[in-house]
């Protein structure tokens, strides 16, 4: 499994998705997947149709916890020749995983059972949601027969209704679909998987339990590649965007670039590097968008933190007459309780598809990556900031050596973190000390970071980091 947590612009996260993993020319043709397996109209069912979506767009792990209203689907699903089975403890484990999966492959999908096991990965796929991660969460549902019976089913909280699950997950995904008639099962499929990779967020799909060996017509045409339209920039509106700022910057002395965690959603880490490049600017990272961009770029001065920057940051970002932030997200926790000294009319806040220069203008159905890239050509080398940041910067110091018997110091466990970070490394830390202390990190190349809200991901592929005071 691909270590880069975090990445914006891994091997399934570019925006053309759904295309056949051994497509030519495929941007997903350099993930290690079988391709999907031509079937006869005998084995055209519901349950490898399934199979074959998830695999054409990127899925080659499926992490489910097996339950009595899903186990003819995970048998279809383990029939896919590009489809692996990945069997976990719980729900909430599965979920988890599905998660960092979607965050290192751009899409993720977990299998779980009815309401008990739904109810149990709900959590996870309320993280999925907050992260703007396409996890889709697949879930066995009540035989197609049963629905409108008033029966009262195992697994539920002993009413004759089936919708909890569903009203559940209503809230925390951007799509849902219910599949118990063969009929329009393909169109629900389709469109589920399809809202996840254009919305970037989690669906869920319930499928009845007695659909997924049944055979339709709809599936026998088979492998029909999948394909997603990518979104784009209106072109009036990408340029008018591009000459406004353009002009806001170049106007400025010393302006500086900061990167937010909505860069990953934009697939857009590669146009904010080639920005640095052009303009020459000083660049820092918000706290929750650490390992989305290179920390070895000599131009990178580090977290942008309000008060809790690290060193030298926030006197050079504050001090700016012009800051552009790209896919910022200003909460109580990143801006220290409100406490940002900035002023709004000298930012430019670039979101996934829209850009706000200053107290106005705004432009809307503009994509960041486009926009980044077509700003990259048009804006003026401005060293200035950086010039200011090596100026004033003072390497910080190595703690001492600890004394035989000493208690283990912070700062020397971190000098020690920092020694085994690699490229091929992730870190995952905890909010609260370890997410602060990670902060001061230097990643390398490739290593990417990823703060976790008071729950865990278990992944052998994954170095975590977890403190208490000391």
């Amino acid at each position: 499994m691909d270590t880069h947590i975090g990445s914006v612009n891994g091997a399934a996260s570019n925006q053309t998705v759904g295309c056949p993993a051994s497509a030519p020319g495929c941007p997903m043709a350099s993930t290690p997947a079988q391709p999907a397996a031509t079937l006869s109209a005998g084995e055209a069912s519901l349950g490898r149709h399934l199979a074959r979506r998830l695999v054409q767009v990127g899925v080659n792990d499926v992490f489910a916890v097996p339950g009595d209203f899903n186990l003819t689907l995970l048998d279809h699903l383990i029939a896919e020749p590009g489809l692996r089975l990945v069997g976990c403890c719980n729900e909430l484990n599965a979920g988890y995983a599905a998660d960092g999966y979607a965050r290192a492959r751009g899409v993720g999908a977990c299998a779980v059972t009815f309401t008990v096991g739904g109810l149990s990965v709900l959590n996870a796929i309320a993280g999925a949601y907050s992260e703007n991660l396409p996890v889709i969460c697949i879930a066995g549902g009540p035989n197609s027969n049963d629905y409108g019976t008033n029966r009262i089913l195992h697994h539920t909280i002993g009413l004759p209704d089936f919708s909890q699950e569903l009203r559940c997950f209503q809230t925390v995904t951007c799509h849902q679909a219910v599949v118990n008639n063969l009929d329009d099962a393909h169109e629900q499929i389709d469109t589920a998987i399809a809202t996840a990779l254009r919305e970037s967020k989690p669906v869920y799909l319930s499928i009845s339990c007695n659909l997924p060996g049944l055979p339709h017509p709809t599936f026998s045409r088979d492998p029909v590649p999948f394909f997603l339209t990518p979104r784009t920039s209106n072109k009036m509106g990408l340029e008018a965007a591009v000459e406004a700022t353009v002009e806001f910057l170049n106007k400025a002395v010393k302006p500086v670039l900061v990167a937010g965690p909505k860069l990953r959603v934009a697939k857009a880490g590669k146009a904010f590097v080639d920005m640095v490049d052009a303009s020459g600017y000083a660049y820092a990272v918000m706290p929750s968008a650490k390992g989305l961009v290179p920390e070895t770029h000599p131009h990178f001065i580090g977290t942008y933190w309000g008060a809790v920057s690290t060193a030298f940051c926030a006197e050079i970002v504050e001090s700016a007459d012009a800051y552009l932030f790209a896919g910022p997200i200003f909460n109580d926790y990143s801006s220290v309780g409100y406490s940002f000294l900035l002023k709004k009319e000298k930012a430019i806040i670039v979101q996934p598809e829209r850009v706000i220069v200053g107290n106005g203008p705004a432009f809307g159905c503009v994509m960041m990556k486009e926009f980044l890239s077509e700003l990259a050509k048009r804006v003026n080398k401005n060293t200035t900031a950086y010039e200011n940041y090596k100026r004033i910067f003072v390497p910080e110091g190595q703690p001492l050596e600890s004394e035989p018997n000493e208690p283990l110091r912070v700062n020397v466990l971190f000098k020690h973190v920092q020694k085994m970070l690699t490229g091929d490394s992730a870190v995952i830390a905890e909010t609260g000390d370890s997410w602060f202390n990670c902060q001061k990190l230097k990643l390398p190349e490739g290593c990417g970071m990823v703060r976790l809200d008071g729950q865990w991901v278990h992944c052998s592929d994954m170095l975590r980091v977890r403190t208490t005071s000391v």
